[in-house]
Formats: C-alpha cells, sequence, structure tokens
C-alpha cells in the first residue's frame, strides 16, 4: 500500500510547490527588472532636465550642449548603456556611442515613440534569463512650455539583469529541493504512521489465517479510525477463537464420551461371536466397522488436540529425524513389499520435534497404503533459503487434479480409495501439527505416476516481538 500512497502524496506536494514556485520566480523576475527601470528612468530624467537648457535660446547655448554630451559620454563609458537625446524628427542634439541612432523599428523605438506623446516609460516588455540578445528601453520626454521638443532615450544590456535573475531562481529551486526533501521525509513519516496499523493487521490476520488463534493487535498507534479497526479486530478474533475452542471442546469431548459406550459395544460383540458359528460373516463385518469406529474416534480426539495445543518449537536436525522416522516404518514397507528410503544431509530447522514425528507418520504411513509392492517411496531432505523442506513421493495411482485440491480435507477420501483403512483424518491432523510451528504442507503430482507430498518448516527462530 505504501507504493501507491507514497507516490500520491509525493506527486501532491511536488504540485503545490510547483504552483508555488513559477509565480514565485515571475515575481522575483519582474522586481529586479522593475528596479533597473527605475534607475533607468531616474537617470533620463536628469538627462531631460540638462537637455532643456540645451533648447533654450540665448548665450552659450554651445557650452550647455557640450556639456550635455560629456555627461552622456561618461555615463556610457561607466555602465555600457546606449544613450541619446533626439528631436522629435529624430535628428541628434547629443548621444554616446557617437554612432548610435533611433532604431527604425524594435523596443528602442516603441520607447521613442511613447516619449512623444508625453509619457515615460513604465512597462517595458520582461526580460528572461534565456534572451540573451534582449535589451531594455526606457525614454523620457524633454518638455519645454508644455510641448516635447526631445526624447532622451537609453538602450540598456541586460546580462546584468539576467544573472541576477538567475541567480535568485536558483535560489528559488535550492529552496523547492529543501522542501521537497522535507516533504518526502514528512510523507514517508506519515505513511509510515497510517500504514502501521495496517501492516500489524495483516501480520495478525495472516497469523490467525495459519492457525495462530491467539495472534492480537496492538492498537496504540495509527489514526484513530485505524485504532478503532484493531480493537474490532480483536473483539472479532477473541470471538472467532472462543467459538473454534467451543467446537474443539466439544469434538474432543464427543470422541472421549463415545469411547467408552463404543469399548462396551466392541466388547459385547466379541461375546455374541462366541455364541455364533466360527466364520460367521455378519459378525466379522459389524467387528470390522466398530473397530472403524473406534478410530475415527481416535482420530478426531487427535485432531482436536492438535489444533488446540501450541507448538515447542525447538532448532532441530530434521534431517536426522525424518531418518528415525523411516527407520521406524520400513519393517512395514518390508512387509508390504515396497522400498522405503531416506535421502539428504543433515538440515536444521526450528520445528516442534513431535509434532513433525506425527506428521511424518502420517504422510509415510499414506505413502505405504497407497504403494504397490515392488515401488518405492522416497524421503527426501533439503534446504531452500529461510525453509527446510521434506519431500515424500511414492509410486502409486496418484490423485487428479480436483482430488488435489481437496486432499488434506477432514473426512475426504478419494472415490477409488474407499475400500483402504482410514478414518480420512490423518492428513488433516498433520496440516494442525505443522500450522502450530509455522510450517506447512502441499500435494503435487509425482511423474510418471504418485503423489509428491512436501512439508515445508521455517529455518529461522520464531518472532517473539
Amino acid at each position: 500500500m505504501r507504493t501507491r500512497l507514497l507516490p500520491l502524496l509525493l506527486v501532491l506536494m511536488a504540485g503545490v510547490l510547483l504552483a508555488l514556485g513559477f509565480p514565485l520566480a515571475a515575481s522575483l523576475a519582474a522586481a529586479q527588472q522593475q528596479t533597473v527601470v527605475v534607475d533607468r528612468i531616474d537617470d533620463t530624467a536628469r538627462f531631460a532636465a540638462l537637455a532643456q537648457f540645451v533648447t533654450e535660446r540665448g548665450p552659450g547655448i554651445d557650452e550647455r550642449q557640450s556639456t550635455l554630451h560629456g555627461e552622456l559620454v561618461r555615463y556610457h563609458e561607466v555602465y555600457g548603456i546606449q544613450v541619446g537625446v533626439f528631436y522629435r524628427d529624430t535628428t541628434t542634439m547629443a548621444r554616446a556611442p557617437k554612432d548610435w541612432d533611433v532604431p527604425e523599428s524594435g523596443e528602442p523605438r516603441r520607447a521613442f515613440r511613447e516619449a512623444l506623446l508625453g509619457r515615460r516609460s513604465h512597462d517595458p516588455p520582461q526580460v528572461w534569463p534565456w534572451q540573451r540578445d534582449a535589451r531594455l528601453a526606457v525614454a523620457s520626454p524633454v518638455v519645454r512650455d508644455g510641448d516635447v521638443v526631445a526624447v532622451v532615450l537609453t538602450d540598456s544590456p541586460t546580462g546584468q539583469l539576467r544573472s541576477r535573475i538567475l541567480h535568485g531562481w536558483l535560489l528559488i529551486a535550492a529552496g523547492e529541493v529543501a522542501a521537497m526533501l522535507l516533504a518526502v521525509g514528512a510523507a514517508f513519516r506519515l505513511t509510515g504512521w497510517v500504514l502501521k496499523p495496517v501492516k500489524v493487521l495483516d501480520a495478525a490476520t495472516h497469523d490467525i489465517a495459519t492457525g495462530r488463534m491467539n495472534s492480537r493487535v496492538a492498537a496504540a498507534g495509527g489514526p484513530p479510525e485505524l485504532r478503532r479497526l484493531a480493537r474490532s479486530f480483536n473483539e472479532m478474533a477473541d470471538n472467532v477463537e472462543e467459538v473454534l475452542e467451543q467446537q474443539r471442546a466439544f469434538v474432543a469431548d464427543a470422541s472421549h464420551q463415545l469411547r467408552n459406550p463404543l469399548a462396551a459395544l466392541l466388547l459385547r460383540i466379541e461375546l455374541l461371536a462366541l455364541e455364533l458359528p466360527p466364520g460367521n460373516d455378519e459378525i466379522a463385518s459389524v467387528r470390522t466397522e466398530g473397530k472403524r469406529l473406534a478410530q475415527v474416534l481416535d482420530d478426531l480426539l487427535d485432531l482436536a488436540l492438535a489444533e488446540h495445543a501450541s507448538a515447542d518449537l525447538r532448532l532441530t536436525d530434521i534431517g536426522e529425524l525424518a531418518g528415525e522416522r523411516v527407520a521406524a516404518w520400513r519393517p512395514l514397507a518390508d512387509e508390504r513389499g515396497v522400498r522405503l528410503t531416506g535421502r539428504g544431509t543433515a538440515v536444521t530447522a526450528w520445528v516442534d520435534p513431535v509434532a513433525l514425528s506425527s506428521a511424518l507418520d502420517a504422510v509415510i504411513d499414506n505413502a505405504l497404503k497407497f504403494t504397490p509392492s515392488g515401488e518405492e517411496v522416497t524421503v527426501t531432505v533439503a534446504a531452500d533459503g529461510d525453509t527446510s523442506t521434506i519431500v515424500v513421493t511414492d509410486r502409486g495411482p496418484g490423485l487428479t487434479d480436483d482430488e488435489l485440491a481437496r486432499v488434506g480435507d477432514r473426512f475426504w477420501r478419494s472415490n477409488r480409495h474407499q475400500n483402504v483403512k482410514g478414518s480420512g483424518l490423518g492428513l488433516s491432523i498433520s496440516r494442525a501439527l505443522l500450522a502450530a510451528g509455522g510450517g506447512s504442507i502441499t500435494y503435487a503430482h509425482h511423474e510418471p505416476h504418485g503423489l509428491r507430498v512436501t512439508v515445508t518448516v521455517p529455518r529461522s527462530a520464531p518472532d517473539t516481538a
């Protein structure tokens, strides 16, 4: 969920920062240019005041014009700005450099025309850092007796202005990057705070799904809605555990209570058999069904205990344990003409040795039941990353795809094997025993025919946090 929520938050934060950054950058550029324009207006106003004296008739006009020309030359030499005072017909009163005239077009011509109307340049087009050839033209009218008789025009290079704008933009970009980094950190903290209860809830749900019914969620962090969800989940888990406990208790009590009447019934069947002729088929069938019912009750009690008991996990050499179980079942395999072999080296895992032994007994017993004489049952132990596996393969008739989906269900037996002795609870007991310790059992085809049963157990120590 974090991989979906975090990019969304980052995109939203980036959009907000960009939405603020672009107007701020434009405002900075406008402010920098306005500062330059104000300076140029002051300069042109000063030159316009000097030009007014030149336009006055009388003695000393040449001296006043020379003074104006000297001011323009020094201004151009110091600032590198082209400046000139031009009459209405664009003839020159004074200028620097001496070969500069009012252009026929462009921004200087527009500023000149605007000044002829008696207005100063207040709003020249914005100059941007990427406009290398851009120049800034500012003009002020020279007024005498209410009429515009000349215009002071400046044409400024924009290199320094563009550098200041670019420097300001870099500062804004650095601020945006810093703000984005803070936003990323805040987003990680926020998503972690929001999703931590979800992660804990997911882990608890997985624990309950795998049989660890005592798993609960600590409703201590996260938004109030998720804390309420955690409390509701704990209440639900308590109710489910209580119902399952009642079910287990009922099955265990029923199995235990039915065993005594069944034992008495079997005893009476044996006494009745003494009064009948030897080899009576009916009494033999009743005796067989009675023993089968007793086995079912025993398996039901074992299943209830397996689902209820907690695992006593220990670091165990499952290779040695599997070898012991193979040795224990080999006499029965030899009696049935089946080759039972064990393969693998020393492999450790965290398991309940008693539970794993019982599960292996059920799996090997099931394999020997369905493997015909002359075939082989193999028990292989191996390590696979964080888990260890015990694979039991046989050369029996195997199962169809539909049957593989149901194998391990309580009381389920294939229609093709109803005449084989068993209650249909052995593999269910194995699954319950393994689940209590974090293990699992899976079933698959074994080519060219047979069944492949894989018991998987964890190699790492249980998490006690």
